[in-house]
């Protein structure tokens, strides 16, 4: 092996494991972060089911799922479900959560290195995964190259033109960007810090067509995201609005998140 060999392949090495670092740490417990977002979790669950009303695969993965969270659920349309994750810590907490649904496979794998064959996939989910890549060029790649012919994808966007933001940029005067913002803290804006983006879903939706992907439907999601909302309203009276709202609400990208259904162009 070159010295340049060598090189390559330790900064890949190196930049997979900060992919992966945040989610690795003991000290960051993914399943009990998702305790108090009972509202969003549901939320997801009712976009999914609008999206794939009606469809069942007989391949699915989900990209990046950490411990399984929607695996159980994407069940319900696939006969086989595969959770590719990077980090081995949320592997670990999946074989507690996923314990006796031996269909659903475990595999440790980024989304720009897919271990998947062209086209075998038949169902493709990408959820709480753009907010980390700030330039989604290879993964979409990837996306379309696993993806069947009649397959489909369903990529979540951690968006930028919610509404709140329009509202202060429109009062500032200031337009909205076109390129991913970093939302991180100052102290967290360093090269050994996890990438943390919200990003234009215009922007997204030019790269999906570059690789090859287009949108068919496109959902707002977690309309109701706030801390004082799920205080004083009730889970059940929240996600009613949000099932009404998830279509209406989606060609303004409204709300914090955006689902978009995908297919490979024709």
């Amino acid at each position: 092996m070159t010295n340049e060999t060598s090189s390559t392949n330790s900064a890949i090495k190196s930049t997979t494991k900060k992919k992966a670092d945040q989610y690795n740490d003991p000290s960051h417990n993914y399943l009990r972060y998702w305790d108090e977002r009972q509202y969003e979790h549901a939320a997801e669950e009712i976009a999914i089911k609008k999206l794939l009303k009606g469809k069942h695969f007989g391949t699915a993965v989900d990209i990046g799922g950490g411990y399984g969270r929607l695996c159980l659920f994407l069940r319900n349309y696939a006969d086989d479900v595969t959770l590719a994750e990077p980090s081995q810590q949320q592997l670990d907490i999946a074989k507690g959560f996923l314990k006796g649904h031996d269909e659903i496979h475990q595999k440790l794998m980024q989304a720009d290195d897919l271990a998947f064959k062209d086209g075998t996939i038949d169902l493709l989910t990408m959820i709480r995964v753009m907010h980390h890549l700030p330039d989604p060029t290879t993964e979409f790649a990837e996306v379309a190259r696993v993806l069947s012919d009649e397959g489909y994808a369903i990529i979540e966007v951690a968006n930028y033109l919610h509404i709140r933001n329009r509202v202060k940029h429109l009062a500032k005067r200031q337009k909205m960007p076109v390129k991913p913002v970093d939302i991180r803290s100052a102290a967290n804006k360093n090269d050994d810090e996890i990438a943390f983006v919200n990003h234009n879903p215009h922007t997204v939706i030019r790269h999906l067509q570059h690789a090859g992907l287009q949108v068919e439907s496109t959902l707002s999601v977690s309309n109701l995201r706030s801390p004082g909302l799920k205080k004083i309203v009730p889970k059940k009276a929240m996600l009613s609005v949000e099932r009404a709202m998830q279509r209406p609400l989606a060609s303004m990208y409204f709300g914090p998140s955006i689902f978009f259904l995908v297919r490979k162009s024709r």
